[in-house]
């Protein structure tokens, strides 16, 4: 009875947060009937044929009814210890009586949503709200007619241009290829094709859930505008969420819909249509936005979308923003570019836990098994490969250019440096690639990397100055030195062509690095035409990032791309290689029709892959060099008084080391509650005012920019000498029992939260999230799982216990919080995924104190 009773409140507390109401109030009428006004008496037959004649009496846990009072939805609620999924059957007579289309089965942990015309129960974290029910009521999904529609190479165009086989410019075969670039109609490629028909397959065959993996550059926005159409107007969607992983990708993806099929169907943002995104078919957002603070709980419903489609979808799924993706009900529809053969290398049983690569291995492991791909083969797959030899791609010519340092660096034995230690003696340091412009500062290399780029070099064939590049490095400093680097060197190498914007850093922290992007594909970054009047091509000619221009980013004039960093992650590596692999004809940005035919190679054949880092030896062992660059000696051991091999680095500027001696006058100790002291409440106070005054920080709230204000508050006004506000002040102040993010203190203090949430809060919020992952079989071992998972999580001496068990296990017996026994109740194997789970997916600092 306890645990039943456990189970109607936690029932009792989600339904309110769903919105439905036990009593009249200024929201509406009560629409939760309780179990003693709803019996099941009568004798009928009902909206789906079945004849109750022999139905026996019982009673109804909760009726939730329509708007106009009539019967929705039945739940039929269970103990803790019991599978919801036991009351199935019971639940579903109750339904048919009542003449309910849907049913939830709960047992206060866990729920199922059941739709009696569509299938079998699935798992919700949420009760469904009064109107997405309502909203679903008139949708009966037709899976026949999608298997059946017919999808042709112009199944786009005739969106865009139902009667466009009947205009002149389409029938004079001469005019056509310009009609169909004025008009911008898009057709779909062979293999965009096939991916479209392996998703009406997959579902003939029963299966909900697909992946598609495809090369950067193969159109994977114009297949998924297909499958959307595809969905829509077979009436087996009424609505469908885009999920992305950047901001630049939401606005690109959102605006492609647009062109592609506005005619029939409306595409929006959902930041920036909250209040009426049901008007339209198509919702683009990221996911991290549905994601913070669990906004994806609290504005949507799992019935909300027929269709997920996540593209990136390796990333968009990694961790708790699969919670996002699984939350909603219905087809799931997963877009990578990272190619399996990429971890054919990295397949062990017992992988190397030291090798970077193993996380990106589980990742993709994962991936396939989310999208139903237990076999690891896609759905669907276009690779590089198949791009490159159907002409449709470009491969790159990769620069394998070291030096001396970087080449030690990159060795077994790494690069030795001799310091002083604090004894004043002579000790060795060792620093490896992963060190680099992190612990290992080295001018001079900086320097060697950006001239051997600028002497080897694409040229633009018709300027024939340096073509568009783009740069990766290490963090956002060291793009700051490689801008800087680059400038210097272009002033040299061509007097009065540049004024220090030959190379511009395009980072999070640079204001309208946005924007810069989308004008370095315009081409006018910084002005166009800088060296021929009629040729249209950015002034500014590289572009130096750390992540920002990897996924999605579409330049396809772009000829260089530079790995000015080390990579451990496939994914990124495959990303920012992608960048170069599109095709492109330099001869569309050129006006001078007499002197077109003079210029030579217009084509974009290929592009150049500078790897300063042996990322490629790194990730395929037998990689076709096409072109190696070996630094000369010269180049490399230059300038021998700024450094040389073996020097130890040193820091420059600013450094100051106190050798006075110092003691400890006096000490008092004093434990301040929750609540905090005054003084830290006055304090967070007048920092929130600070804050609100602030012109930027203004600015940038109207357009919800958190992060930019984060970063901008970071580096402004905390830690300055007029008031000295630190984030760890303010933590104090706030009065929360976990370590808060600069991001949430911004946010509450624009309402944009309400209350920062409390430890526990959030340890029940990652369960819900780590559930709806793994779902479990037997529900009687609830409770326990749930016990083992919020210990492992806020108590840092069970993880190291869990993490030693085999000489520390026997140190439970005495643990206050979770002992031995608990322990033992929690199944093997939970014993096991917990942990995994945790350490990968679960950031563990916020629930610091």
């Amino acid at each position: 009875m306890k645990n039943e009773a456990h189970a109607r409140i936690k029932i009792n507390k989600l339904l309110e947060e769903s919105g439905w109401r036990f009593f009249d109030s200024k929201e509406g009428k009560a629409n939760i009937c309780l179990e003693n006004n709803v019996k099941i008496t009568e004798q009928k037959i009902d909206e789906f044929g079945n004849n109750f004649e022999n139905t026996k009496n019982g009673k109804i846990d909760f009726l939730l009814l329509d708007k106009k009072g009539f019967p929705l939805i039945v739940l039929e609620a269970k103990s803790e210890k019991h599978n919801p999924l036991d009351g199935k059957e019971q639940a579903r007579r109750y339904a048919k009586n009542m003449s309910c289309r849907f049913v939830i089965l709960s047992n206060g942990n866990l729920h199922y949503f059941w739709d009696l015309k569509r299938g079998n129960p699935f798992i919700v974290t949420k009760i469904p709200t009064q109107s997405s029910i309502s909203e679903s009521t008139n949708f009966v999904p037709n899976p026949s007619r999608l298997i059946s529609e017919k999808v042709k190479e112009d199944y786009i165009a005739l969106t865009q241009n139902p009667n466009y086989e009947q205009e002149a410019g389409w029938i004079n075969k001469n005019e056509r290829a310009n009609y169909i670039k004025k008009n911008k109609l898009r057709f779909l490629r062979h293999y965009q094709l096939k991916a479209v028909h392996s998703i009406q397959r997959e579902i003939e065959e029963g299966n909900d859930r697909f992946l598609f993996e495809m090369a950067t550059g193969t159109g994977k926005t114009l297949t998924s505008a297909a499958v959307i159409k595809l969905f829509l107007k077979t009436g087996n969607a009424r609505r469908i969420l885009f999920l992305v992983d950047r901001l630049e990708l939401e606005e690109q993806a959102n605006k492609a819909f647009k062109q592609l099929l506005q005619n029939d169907f409306k595409s929006v943002i959902y930041k920036e249509n909250k209040q009426d995104w049901r008007k339209a078919e198509i919702v683009v957002t990221t996911v991290q936005s549905l994601l913070y603070y669990d906004k994806y709980t609290k504005n949507f419903s799992p019935t909300d979308f027929d269709l997920v489609i996540s593209d990136e979808a390796h990333r968009s799924i990694n961790g708790n923003a699969r919670a996002v993706f699984e939350y909603f009900q219905g087809y799931k529809l997963g877009l990578t570019a990272t190619p399996k053969d990429y971890l054919k290398n990295f397949e062990s049983d017992n992988p190397t836990t030291n090798d970077p690569r193993e996380f990106e291995r589980r990742l993709m492991r994962d991936t396939y098994k989310t999208f139903g791909c237990e076999s690891r083969e896609p759905t669907f797959r276009y690779s590089l490969i198949d791009g490159v030899k159907d002409g449709f791609l470009i491969s790159p010519i990769v620069v394998d250019a070291r030096t001396t340092i970087t080449t030690q660096l990159l060795s077994e034995k790494g690069y030795s440096v001799l310091k002083f230690n604090e004894s004043n003696e002579e000790e060795e340091q060792i620093f490896y690639q992963k060190h680099f412009e992190k612990k290992f500062f080295s001018e001079i290399t900086n320097q060697v990397l950006c001239k051997s780029f600028l002497e080897n070099a694409f040229r633009d064939p018709i300027s024939k100055e340096i073509g568009k590049t783009l740069i990766f490095t290490v963090s956002q400093n060291h793009a700051s030195k490689i801008t800087q680097i680059l400038n210097e060197m272009a002033d040299k190498m061509f007097p009065e062509k540049y004024n220090s914007d030959f190379a511009v850093q395009v980072t999070s922290r640079i204001t309208d690095a946005k924007q810069f992007t989308a004008n370095f594909t315009n081409n006018n970054l910084n002005g166009s035409a800088n060296i021929i009047d009629f040729y249209k091509t950015s002034k500014t000619r590289v572009c130096v990032t750390v992540g920002m221009m990897t996924t999605g980013y579409d330049c396809p004039d772009i000829l260089n791309i530079c790995l000015m960093r080390p990579i451990f992650s496939p994914t990124d590596f495959i990303q920012m290689k992608g960048r170069g692999t599109r095709k492109h004809n330099f001869l569309n940005e050129f006006f001078d029709e007499n002197l077109k035919g003079t210029i030579q190679n217009p084509e974009k054949q290929n592009f150049k892959l500078f790897d300063f880092f042996a990322n490629c030896e790194y990730f395929e062992e037998k990689f076709n060099y096409d072109d190696v660059l070996t630094l000369s000696a010269e180049n490399s051991e230059s300038n021998k008084n700024k450094g040389t091999p073996g020097d130890p680095p040193t820091k420059k500027d600013g450094v100051f080391e106190n050798f006075n001696t110092d003691i400890l006058a006096s000490i008092n100790e004093e434990k301040i509650g929750l609540e905090g002291m005054k003084i830290d409440r006055m304090f967070f106070q007048k920092f929130e005012e600070t804050v609100r005054e602030d012109d930027f920080v203004k600015e940038k709230a109207k357009a919800e920019k958190w992060d930019e204000i984060a970063e901008y508050v970071s580096d402004k006004i905390l830690n300055q000498p007029d008031e000295y506000f630190s984030l760890t002040k303010l933590r104090k102040a706030a009065g929360v029992d976990r370590r808060l993010s600069l991001r949430e203190i911004i946010e509450k203090i624009f309402g944009k939260i309400s209350k920062f949430k409390m430890k526990n809060d959030i340890i029940d919020d990652e369960f819900n999230k780590f559930i709806n992952i793994f779902k479990p079989d037997d529900f009687s071992e609830i409770v326990a799982v749930k016990y083992f998972f919020k210990a492992y999580i806020s108590n840092a001496d069970v993880r190291d216990i869990i993490d030693h068990k085999k000489t520390k296990l026997i140190e439970l017996h005495t643990n206050p919080s979770f002992n031995l026994k608990d322990y033992k109740e929690v199944p093997d194997k939970w014993r096991k995924i917990i942990p995994e789970y945790v350490k990968d997916y679960v950031p563990l600092n916020q629930f610091m104190n």
